[in-house]
């Protein structure tokens, strides 16, 4: 009985430095989740169970459980590496077959798509053809790196301040050229359809009875005809617009007059309220010669036209200023780099300051994560005692957070394996020594004469 009792000891022993060895032996594995062996008593029974001093006969592993505790999140400046902080596995696909990881190694292949370093696709939610995510379409994510196409300009928004104190210049007529014939200008760049940067320009006159006069070129030239100027000072003709201020300096609601700018009235009150509208520009480009010929590029602009929003802007006591300005055009852009933020959402940014959704990575888990099949390289799949996965977007429901540039560390504490195999040891030696003292024992009842 003894020899059996002292055999299940060692071999019990042994499992436990096994998984001991296992877990020092990953303990710089990324995603990897320590073992510990789980011990169970035998007792000899008969028919009618076991009597109430019935003596135990041994040892049995029960199970291997594994420690899902979180493991600390280190930087790795790669973007493409990811760490959960908090619930959670990666879900991945071999061909099809689905698989699911702590360990957040990912690159992308010759395709584009994003993989870990065993080549097994990446699964999130893709974005259709106008860029939106599809929540619920759970496929392979890929970052399409191709050119981002250009947008023609549509809409400028700004606020400007006029200053109230300046008076009507002498010199005219209007010239950009000479600055005595305006008080104050400022520009921003606008785009057409092939991407090409145009500089669309305003210079502010001083009217009387709280007005300006707003003169508008783009690329120094007349915006819908490139080739109209004065036949007597070859200067180009602008596009103008009177701006009317009330006397408490803010922009009035009026009419505004102009034949070159439309303005855009409130579709409730059908009131001016600080919109205008450029509708005919004839995107051009010079010949660089002296005089420059300017033509049509082959370009075209917006379809729609392109707005001026300026409401909010006002006529105060102090130094002429644009305090905001934007303007929704951008030339095209090649493929920079990429973030993913901690919801999994995955942006491309561009060359030309833009920013793309490219995906939305998704995170999985289960009732009894303890349940998990494990499946080798740092990967588990369900089973029937895990459950179902509950598949959702990071920082939804009970998931966790994604770290982006960041991988999660083994949850190995290798002080405590060192010690743990210690007491392996020791419980592998007595019970070599439990055999040893039984062996002398029956050897002395065989040497009896």
């Amino acid at each position: 009985m003894s020899f059996n009792i002292g055999l299940s000891g060692i071999k019990a022993a042994s499992s436990d430095l096994n998984i001991t060895g296992n877990n020092i032996a990953n303990a710089s594995t990324v995603g990897f989740k320590q073992s510990r062996a789980e011990f169970q008593d035998l007792y000899a029974a008969s028919v009618l169970g076991t009597g109430k001093n019935a003596q135990g006969s041994g040892v049995l592993l029960g199970n291997v459980g594994q420690l899902f505790n979180q493991g600390t999140i280190d930087s790795t400046q790669n973007a493409l590496d990811m760490g959960i902080n908090g619930n959670g596995f990666f879900v991945t696909s071999n061909n099809g077959a689905i698989q699911y990881t702590r360990a957040g190694y990912f690159g992308t292949d010759k395709q584009g798509f994003i993989v870990d370093n065993n080549g097994y696709k990446l699964q999130g939610y893709t974005t259709n053809d106008q860029g939106l995510l599809q929540p619920g379409v759970r496929s392979d994510l890929r970052i399409e790196t191709a050119s981002q196409a250009p947008k023609a300009s549509s809409s400028i928004k700004q606020t400007v301040n006029l200053n109230s104190t300046q008076t009507t210049p002498t010199t005219t007529p209007f010239n950009p050229s000479d600055p005595t014939s305006y008080n104050s200008s400022t520009s921003v760049n606008i785009y057409d359809s092939q991407g090409n940067a145009h500089v669309l320009s305003q210079y502010f006159v001083k009217g009387a009875n709280n007005s300006w006069t707003m003169n508008v070129l783009i690329d120094g030239r007349n915006p819908g005809d490139p080739t109209k100027e004065d036949a007597t000072t070859k200067v180009a003709t602008p596009y103008t617009v009177t701006l009317p201020f009330t006397s408490s300096g803010a922009l009035d609601g009026g009419k505004v007059a102009s034949t070159d700018l439309k303005q855009v009235n409130n579709a409730t009150t059908n009131t001016f309220e600080g919109v205008l509208k450029l509708d005919n520009w004839v995107p051009a480009i010079s010949n660089g010669g002296t005089p420059a010929t300017w033509a049509s590029n082959g370009a075209v602009a917006n379809p729609a036209g392109i707005t001026l929003d300026m409401r909010g802007s006002t006529q105060y006591s102090s130094a002429f200023a644009v305090t905001s300005v934007n303007q929704d055009g951008y030339t095209t852009g090649q493929l920079s780099g990429l973030e993913i933020d901690d919801t999994g959402q995955i942006f491309a940014r561009y060359t030309n300051g833009q920013s793309k959704v490219q995906g939305q990575v998704v995170l999985a888990n289960f009732a009894n994560v303890q349940g998990l099949t494990p499946m080798g390289k740092t990967s588990w799949t369900e089973s029937s005692e895990s459950g179902q996965p509950v598949v959702g977007t990071p920082r939804s429901g009970t998931l966790g957070a994604l770290q982006s540039g960041a991988l999660e560390a083994s949850n190995v504490d290798i002080s405590t394996e060192l010690v743990d195999m210690i007491v392996a040891q020791r419980n592998y030696q007595a019970n070599a020594k439990t055999i040893e003292t039984e062996n002398a024992i029956t050897q002395t009842i065989i040497n009896l004469r």
